[in-house]
């Protein structure tokens, strides 16, 4: 994973609330066995028509917005729980996901896949959403160190799990993290001989 500690962006607001992962990703893109590719077939439901052309409409294909910042409705990530989800929000280029609530498991696959789920309040959440709708060049900044998120209409906090900010931070996945510990793994066994 890359690491992250601090992203300027502009953002894409999507007001849609309960976006599922069938959503995200639908079911019959999920034959692939690696994580490339994914991208393309992100909302590809609500990015184009039944005939295969773009969805003028939707705010991913409207060239006024653009960014690594995706900032969605309330309950963001729900329904089934594949990872595949995760997957296709980071190919298409988002390193964000700011929302009021995000499903457990889609919170724990986007964070083990370098995808940062900022959960704001949903008063929040909802006057970011409008301003980003009136003002589509304004910019966000998520510091992860600080955990803020700050924006023209002000800050917000949010809260992350220790363990998890420090692998985004220093780009660890599990097994990275297990290895970045492996001095002192060395001389806990050595003091412990069984």
């Amino acid at each position: 994973m890359e690491k992250f500690t601090k992203l300027t962006s502009r953002a894409i607001p999507l007001a849609t609330e309960n976006i599922d992962t069938d959503q995200i990703i639908p079911a019959r893109f999920l034959k692939a066995i690696d994580k490339l590719g994914f991208g393309d077939n992100v909302f590809r439901d609500w990015r184009f028509q039944k005939d295969g052309s773009i969805n003028e409409d939707f705010p991913l294909n409207n060239s006024i917005y653009s960014g690594s910042i995706l900032v969605a409705g309330n309950n963001f990530g729900c329904g089934s729980s594949r990872e595949h989800a995760a997957w296709a929000l980071v190919g298409y280029g988002f390193n964000v996901i700011v929302s009021s609530f995000f499903a457990d498991i889609f919170k724990g696959n986007a964070l083990n896949n370098g995808l940062l789920p900022v959960q704001v309040s949903e008063d929040f959440l909802k006057k970011l959403i409008t301003h980003l709708q009136e003002n589509p060049t304004s910019k966000v900044t998520v510091n992860l160190e600080k955990q803020v998120l700050e924006s023209a209409i002000g800050n917000a906090s949010f809260e992350i799990d220790t363990y998890k900010k420090t692998c985004m931070i220093n780009g660890y996945d599990d097994i990275d993290y297990l290895i970045s510990k492996k001095e002192k793994i060395i001389a806990f066994e050595a003091q412990n001989e069984w």
